[in-house]
């Protein structure tokens, strides 16, 4: 089949079959598609949009350009989460370990940050050894061993998903909803799951500013998924400001330590993080229904089995033995640690967390180019929610610079994100819809 008449089909708005599918992903793999075919191919579906059943059928092609992982050794439910992006989103590094810790196997394969979001592999390289790109039979065994292992995607591990991204994101393609279905599903697939849970982000900060967008993207993934073979439910989840009380890299993975040691008890971090493992659970079949899937989980945090968890896998992967218990030994300090005090009195009405997670992309907390390197010391700590009563000169945040200067400007971007009101906001739910 010549590429360039998939190309046209799909131009003119056809539905393409399985087999035009399969070989124009075949195409893009060994190269017998050119870089000018495949942009050519993401702008006609841009535009044209694909049904399901194509949707099916391109996510199934890129799964299957590489390696799929098995799984036959271990004899427990493989399952796993992911997150569209957001700002403080640590969510993957405790759910890993709690979900694995209540009997679930997560091979979760992430990625880096992208934009003004957090990734987090970012994250896990804070920790000095921590392997993000293991090969494959250690990644096995680590899940095989503590349970849960959060590594990056390996180049056998759906590489057309890896050339059409780069070119998605040089032709202004990235927001096809198809084209996000197909990449994310298709890496995810790979990895061998049985069940897949997905958290579409709404909001300021995230990618899917529009409620009736975030829908669209949450039904497209769960209706993919569930076509291709693997159970899949979605959470649509509030990103309206950042998620947990930390945005920077090594500051996040110390507020996973504080939140696995159950210092973030009633947070909206630990709101979601309990929902999403509940959910994870019913899928599986280990627990019956949600509610005790929130006990158990609750169960594995306070009797420190989470922890312990999370330290092996740490541990396991190349980093310090006593991570856990001594993190900021192994962490990297910003030079500058600086209060950003409120202008004002009242109470923290709004904010835009794209902004947020911005200043810290400013400060080198994130890439602006693929080849720039990362400043992990960087970001914000000790974040209020919004709601919270304050008095000027109060102190909404910590911000961790290399310089005085950068603390300044990153303060004042912080500072102007957010909106102060006289009157208290009223409460939004965190977790805002579920799909399945």
């Amino acid at each position: 089949m010549l590429p360039q008449e998939i190309i046209r089909r799909k131009r003119d708005g056809h539905g393409l079959s399985n087999e035009e599918i399969t070989a124009f992903v075949a195409g893009v793999t060994n190269g017998a598609v050119s870089e000018a075919q495949a942009a050519a191919f993401a702008m006609a579906v841009f535009f044209r949009d694909m049904s399901r059943n194509e949707t099916v059928a391109l996510t199934l092609a890129m799964r299957d350009s590489g390696s799929v992982l098995k799984w036959s050794e271990i004899d427990r439910p493989i399952a796993d989460k992911h997150s569209t992006g957001g700002v403080g989103d640590n969510v993957s590094l405790m759910l890993a370990p709690i979900a694995a810790a209540c009997g679930l196997a997560v091979p979760m394969i992430s990625g880096r940050g992208l934009g003004h979001t957090g990734g987090t592999l970012d994250k896990l390289q804070s920790i000095p050894g921590y392997d993000i790109a293991p090969d494959q039979a250690r990644f096995s065994n680590v899940v095989k061993d503590v349970g849960c292992a959060i590594v990056g995607q390996t180049s056998n591990l759906a590489p057309a998903d890896r050339r059409l991204y780069a070119i998605r994101d040089v032709t202004a393609t990235v927001e096809s909803v198809p084209l996000i279905t197909a990449s994310i599903l298709s890496k995810k697939l790979a990895a061998g799951l049985q069940t897949l849970l997905m958290d579409v982000k709404v909001g300021s900060g995230a990618f899917m500013q529009d409620i009736a967008e975030a829908r669209v993207l949450a039904r497209s993934l769960v209706d993919v998924a569930n076509g291709a073979g693997v159970p899949t439910v979605a959470l649509i989840t509030d990103m309206n400001q950042p998620l947990a009380d930390a945005a920077g890299n090594a500051l996040e993975v110390a507020n996973c330590v504080h939140f696995l040691a159950r210092h973030k008890a009633g947070t909206r971090l630990e709101t979601i993080v309990l929902a999403e493992v509940a959910e994870m659970l019913v899928q599986a079949g280990l627990v019956p229904n949600l509610a005790e899937g929130e006990n158990m989980a609750r169960s594995v945090l306070s009797s420190g089995q989470a922890m312990e968890t999370f330290a092996r896998m740490v541990h396991a992967l190349g980093g310090p033995a006593d991570f856990c218990e001594r993190p900021q030994t192994y962490l990297p300090h910003a030079r500058v640690i600086l209060d950003v005090t409120a202008p004002a009195g009242g109470y923290l009405a709004a904010c835009d967390a794209r902004a947020t997670g911005l200043a810290v992309v400013d400060m080198g907390g994130g890439r602006r180019q693929t080849s720039d390197t990362i400043d992990h010391s960087v970001g914000f700590d000790r974040i209020l929610p919004l709601g919270s009563a304050i008095e000027r000169g109060q102190p909404i945040a910590r911000v961790h610079a290399a310089s005085r200067e950068q603390a300044d400007r990153a303060g004042q971007a912080l500072l102007a994100s957010y909106r102060i009101d006289a009157n208290a906001p009223l409460a939004s739910p965190v977790v805002i819809e579920r799909i399945g």
